[in-house]
């Protein structure tokens, strides 16, 4: 066995999106912090210090009052329980909105989804064999409803007399399939904490390969539901006729159900999709069983097929058209690879054991279908799905034949359960590598990536609308996505056992190394064959997946660059910071964004005023409670204006500086804007900090009674350098009572 291998639990924690510390950094920070201890002396600041106790339990004794009336008092909250000096934990009570809005929201939520599940429960929500085989093989298992209906699609082109030509098609499907299914056998050996194609590639071909595998499985997983739920609906308006022109809501709104059930949890949806599972294995193994009984007994009778007029000439690459078409039944064999965290331990072996199964029950599938459509003679119709007309043969349009349909309808539809559990999964590798936004490393309050799942509803609805439900038209672009990962991850294995020599490596390699020659073979074959008929939009968007998953990374890389850790000094200890000295010059003080003592930093507060009111006192309160110095700045119209506004200012003492900046054109915003960054331009080492007195309103709409300055001021000062910008909201709730 691979030392590889291992019983250590494989979780997939919301800790897991971050990387531990280096001890570079580590070291730096202490040479930082010991020179904040320089720098604070004897002014360090301490829990003991703080006007509240942090822990909301309360010391006992009261701090040194600022008046004869404040006392530090026990603070009580039913949202959070203090579990040791410096921490508490926040109970389900504090995760509710404070609005009412967003209480009514928070119990929408928890009606749809169920109540917050906490990160211990995360282990509890993986699972077992037998739901995992429904969760993570309905794509591949349901594949079998469509794959051989792809290939006599394009066989029948050639007409009827070609249509023999399936079962020799279908056998080399059926040898691929074994062999891609060994291939991933061995996978997991190698990767028992996950071998997705993308960390497979990423890891023995470059991060380049890795990105394509990546691009690759996320257009097989948007279409993927895209598919699965358009030959769902398929399935219901061939029993249902007079459903048809309701094709793109159905599917439309079978994604949103789908994509509901999946923000339950891994667990729940797999525990809600395995009946439908095994209800339709349930039924092919009996479909199959009976046509079989009764072929055999009608001694392997073939029935004559419907003569069809042939529309193009039969040739090789009809014939390959055909065998990349009938390769659609294999998408989503990879799945449980990607998918060992979701096991219970030991993960790996659970994980073997269930593609075991799944290639078996593929293989028993596919070959029975492909054969007892040649028996019966059945070719495709634009009306009714070819295992329609199987079932209609084999049980009669009675009870059986009813089963057979929902059983179909229902895999068909909940295949997409494979997409959206790995999907998400993909999507928080990628992030935490900094290819995807790290938004997708959030785990949501039922311990799914959430993100992942919306987006990828959002991308497979829209795909469904945009090809009209029509199954047909998106399996052109369907399983070329699935071959590239195919193809990288068993080439990344070939060359991992052949550099490694791992045990059991000289078994290994020869089948990795033939599932890579074979899936290589067929994305060939697709690619040339499908180009026209829409394989050329993978072709093309796959590069610019990539290109924006390297985009992605390259600002990320900046900001790490920029944000990184340096030593706190020059060589003799002295300050300013030897990096920003290089930058501006001996003797210079560095910008504001340079600096990471606290005795760098030179203020200067400014207060936007437009009238001195009690929002406008309150916020020039705040500002000068810092201790910094203070500016008071005001834009008027004209003198008018501004003789009002001194009449004011004289009235009040003259308490703050005031300068008043002439608008002759009226302009508010800009002007102030302009002023502050002239400040910055002046003396580029202060940090000028902006105090925005703002109305609070206790209704929405208010909103719209006030002007909107502080909150422009606000969006626009953020971007520049050197601003610090802070709100001091004046509540209109606590002086009145708005109607």
């Amino acid at each position: 066995m691979s030392a590889t291998l291992t019983e250590e639990p494989v979780v997939l924690t919301p800790s897991a999106a971050y990387r531990p510390p280096t001890d570079e950094e580590l070291d730096l920070l202490r040479q930082i912090g010991e020179h904040w201890a320089q720098t604070l002396g004897g002014r360090r600041l301490s829990r003991a210090r703080l006007p509240a106790d942090p822990d909301l339990v309360g010391r006992g004794e009261p701090l040194p009052p600022t008046s004869r009336y404040e006392r530090l008092v026990r603070i009580v909250d039913e949202g959070f329980v203090p579990a040791r000096p410096g921490t508490v934990v926040a109970s389900e009570g504090a995760i509710r909105p404070p609005s009412r809005l967003g209480r009514v929201l928070f119990a929408a939520r928890r009606a749809l989804l169920g109540p917050p599940l906490a990160t211990t429960a995360i282990v509890q929500e993986r699972l077992s064999k037998v739901v995992a085989l429904a969760v993570l093989s309905s794509d591949a298992l349901s594949s079998v409803a469509y794959g051989t209906e792809a290939m006599l699609v394009v066989l029948v082109l050639a007409g009827t007399a070609v249509l023999p030509a399936s079962l020799p098609i279908g056998a080399a499907i059926v040898f691929l399939m074994l062999v891609v299914g060994a291939s991933y056998r061995q996978t997991i050996r190698a990767y028992p904490r996950g071998g997705g194609s993308y960390i497979v590639a990423s890891d023995n071909l470059g991060r380049r390969a890795g990105l394509v595998a990546a691009a690759g499985l996320m257009t097989d997983y948007v279409l993927t539901v895209a598919v699965s739920v358009a030959a769902g609906v398929a399935a219901v308006t061939s029993a249902l006729p007079a459903l048809a022109p309701l094709t793109v809501e159905l599917g439309v709104g079978l994604i949103a159900l789908i994509l509901a059930a999946n923000l339950r949890g891994i667990r729940q949806s797999g525990t809600l999709f395995a009946v439908p599972t095994y209800a339709f294995v349930a039924g092919m193994l009996l479909l199959i069983a009976v046509g079989l009984g009764r072929a055999a007994m009608d001694g392997w009778r073939v029935t004559p097929p419907p003569q069809l007029p042939a529309t193009e000439a039969l040739g090789p690459l009809l014939l390959l058209r055909a065998f990349a078409s009938g390769c659609s039944a294999m998408t989503g064999i990879e799945a449980i690879a990607d998918g060992i965290p979701a096991f219970r331990p030991p993960e790996w072996r659970n994980a073997r054991t269930t593609l075991t199964w799944m290639i078996g029950l593929l293989v028993v599938m596919f070959s029975g279908i492909t054969l007892l459509t040649r028996l019966d003679g059945l070719v495709p119709s634009s009306h009714e799905t070819i295992l329609s007309q199987l079932a209609a043969h084999t049980f009669g349009r009675g009870v059986l034949y009813g089963y057979i349909q929902a059983a179909t309808t229902l895999i068909l539809v909940l295949a997409a359960n494979t997409a959206f559990s790995d999907f998400p999964r993909l999507l928080f590798f990628l992030a935490r590598d900094r290819y995807a936004p790290t938004l997708f490393l959030r785990m949501g309050d039922r311990l799914a990536y959430s993100n992942g799942i919306l987006v990828l509803g959002v991308v497979a609805a829209g795909l469904l609308v945009a090809f009209q439900g029509r199954t047909d038209r998106l399996i052109a672009l369907y399983a070329i996505g699935v071959f590239i990962s195919f193809t990288l991850s068993q080439s990344g294995m070939t060359v991992r056992w052949w550099r490694r020599r791992d045990a059991g490596w000289a078994r290994s390699l020869p089948i990795n190394a033939l599932g890579a020659t074979l899936s290589g073979t067929v994305l060939l074959i697709i690619a040339v064959s499908k180009f026209t008929e829409g394989a050329w939009v993978i072709v093309l968007l796959i590069p610019l997946i990539i290109t924006l998953l390297s985009r992605i990374r390259h600002h990320y890389t900046l900001v790490e660059q920029a944000a990184a850790l340096h030593p706190p000094s020059d060589e003799t200890g002295h300050l300013p910071l030897l990096r920003a000295r290089r930058e501006v010059g001996d003797g210079a003080r560095p910008a504001p964004e340079q600096v990471e003592a606290p005795d760098e930093i030179r203020h200067l507060v400014v207060v936007p005023v437009a009238w001195l009111d009690l929002p406008a006192l309150r916020a020039l309160a705040y500002a000068v409670s810092l201790g910094l110095p203070v500016l008071a700045l005001h834009v008027a119209t004209d003198d008018e204006d501004a003789r009002r506004l001194r009449t004011l200012w004289s009235a009040w003492g003259d308490q703050v500086p005031l300068e008043l900046i002439m608008s002759p054109y009226r302009v508010v915003v800009a002007p102030m804007v302009n002023y502050v960054r002239a400040i910055q331009r002046a003396h580029p080492e202060l940090t000028i900090t902006t105090v925005l007195p703002e109305i609070a309103v206790t209704r929405r709409w208010h909103r719209l009674l006030h002007n909107q300055v502080a909150l422009r001021l606000r969006t626009t000062l953020w971007h520049y350098p050197g601003t610090v910008v802070t709100s001091v909201p004046f509540h209109l709730s606590t002086v009145s009572h708005e109607p």
